[in-house]
């Protein structure tokens, strides 16, 4: 897999908390970002497997009552 530039403008104060936050991690900038991003497209695609699991199934059960459970 190859990797691509990506440039972007930011704010100087976006850029000082993206610092903070990768600092708390003991990670460049540039990693932190990509971190986020791959995290956050992970999230999103997960989300869409789920609905579309329980679109096949017809049921949604993020909202069944927890006490119409068989335990």
């Amino acid at each position: 897999m190859g990797s691509t530039v990506l440039s972007l403008r930011i704010d100087g104060e976006l850029l000082d908390r993206l610092r903070q936050h990768a600092a708390r991690r003991g990670m460049s900038v540039q990693d932190y970002v990509v971190q986020t991003l791959v995290r956050d497209d992970f999230d999103e695609r997960f989300k869409a497997a789920v609905d579309e699991t329980e679109k096949f199934y017809g049921a949604d059960s993020r909202h069944a009552d927890p006490a119409d459970r068989v335990t």
